[in-house]
């Protein structure tokens, strides 16, 4: 097959979920190609980037102005410029008695730059967030022959994204899209209320290789400072200034600990001067970014995983994030938040603790509670470790995502609920104390 990946930043050093489909595709023998709206600098990169030599997969797509007078502007003179290249391609995107508000606001113009030297033929067009919805559904309108359409939900493009458009933003989408997945339960039934029919849409994990992080049952041993780990963007959404208070509140009494945060992002001037105030920089270390190398060498040497989430003020929310799952992987305990999809992941009390979103307290006691229980920790991180290999497995992912195209390519002549009871029996549930997943399907 041959699959077009739409997204929004490439390549993201916080983004290996997108990594892991693009490579597990290739390996399976696909052709991917990838559009972004943004691409990043090749300079620190995943080392499957390099590996894969994805930089001759990358297009940009053509910038959209916001500013409708600019649009129609550069419109003129892309139109002027460039129509002898390929006059039907663009002919079409200008037809607006066939493609009405797509074709008026030169949504079609615009997407066909993004291909006008290429000219690709797809089976599949993948947007990995719904963001990149309408910018998807004018690739399909363009190519020819028209290739199915596939949208994947995973976070900020049902909340705050929501928040700014109204809950109308997805409804044309809806009407035209062959098929949605979310990456959590959660978020499905958040784009069920948006109006995305329920037979259209189905959950698919973002999943991780297992075998890439050894697990070590966790022991404390004597005299050893216990160690305690966070990953993430320092962002209003990771909530680390809720894991840092609830630190700062057990040092009296466990002086011998020793916290490190791996990330960076707009909040660490303040996360610093927190730690200044609380008076714990002796004891919380703010590492910068680290690569996926470097993060899996200080969880090895780590005791215990906080993940504080929080629902930021724009409405932002998290999935069953990778650094949870990847720690789980290793057999760290984890301290999280009831928030999102993660009570999908972690079992309360079995392979983690989860806390009230925004509770320092709370997180302090959770965290007081396995600092003075080491004997715990080594059945809670194999609890942990074997959820992560029942539920996240890379390769059946990538196995099943495989599955969901041929039957999208498959699917004329069958209803969608024909086609989402076929990919029902591909996609497990989980069993969980607090979300009860047996409805999906």
């Amino acid at each position: 097959m041959r699959i077009a990946f739409l997204v929004n930043d490439f390549p993201r050093l916080s983004e290996t979920f997108i990594l892991n489909q693009v490579t597990g595709l290739i390996d399976r023998g696909h052709e991917v190609d990838i559009y972004a709206h943004q691409v990043e600098g090749w300079s620190k990169v995943h080392p499957d980037v390099n590996r894969y030599r994805l930089w001759e997969r990358t297009y940009p797509m053509q910038e959209i102005p916001q500013n409708y007078l600019w649009r129609i502007l550069k419109g003129i003179w892309l139109l002027l410029s460039r129509f002898h290249k390929a006059p039907r391609l663009i002919g079409r995107s200008l037809n607006v008695f066939a493609y009405g508000e797509q074709a008026i606001g030169l949504w079609l113009l615009y997407s066909a730059m993004s291909f006008l030297d290429k000219r690709p033929t797809y089976d599949i067009i993948h947007c990995q967030f719904g963001t990149q919805g309408y910018r998807g559904l004018a690739f399909k309108r363009l190519l020819q022959p028209t290739p199915k359409l596939l949208v994947m939900f995973r976070g900020f493009d049902i909340s705050c994204y929501v928040n700014q458009g109204g809950d109308k933003v997805y409804r044309q989408l809806f009407k035209d899209v062959d098929y949605c997945l979310a990456n959590c339960d959660f978020f499905r039934q958040r784009v069920i209320e948006l109006g995305c029919e329920p037979e259209r849409i189905s959950v698919h994990f973002s999943g991780l290789n297992a075998n890439k992080f050894t697990f070590r049952p966790r022991r404390l041993e004597s005299g050893e400072p216990t160690r305690i780990a966070t990953t993430g963007r320092l962002v209003e959404k990771k909530g680390i200034e809720y894991a840092i208070r609830a630190v700062a509140k057990q040092v009296e009494q466990f002086p011998e600990l020793t916290y490190y945060i791996m990330g960076d992002g707009p909040l660490r001037q303040s996360l610093e001067t927190l730690m200044s105030e609380l008076r714990v920089e002796s004891y919380i270390h703010l590492l910068g970014w680290q690569d996926e190398s470097e993060i899996i060498k200080i969880l090895d040497t780590c005791h215990l995983f906080i993940a504080p989430s929080v629902t930021a003020e724009d409405g932002n929310q998290d999935a069953p994030i990778n650094v949870l799952k990847e720690a789980m992987a290793m057999g760290l305990p984890v301290i999280s938040t009831d928030h999102g999809g993660i009570p999908e992941l972690v079992e309360d009390g079995v392979s983690g603790f989860l806390a009230p979103e925004r509770d320092a307290n709370a997180l302090a006691d959770k965290l007081g509670y396995l600092l003075a229980h080491p004997e715990r920790w080594p059945e809670m991180g194999q609890a942990g470790r074997a959820f992560v290999e029942r539920h996240f497995d890379l390769h059946r992912l990538n196995d099943e995502l495989v599955l969901l195209y041929e039957q999208l390519l498959e699917k004329d002549g069958n209803s969608p609920l024909e086609l989402f009871s076929q990919a029902a029996e591909i996609y497990p549930t989980i069993p969980h104390k607090k979300t009860d997943l047996s409805h999906i399907f």
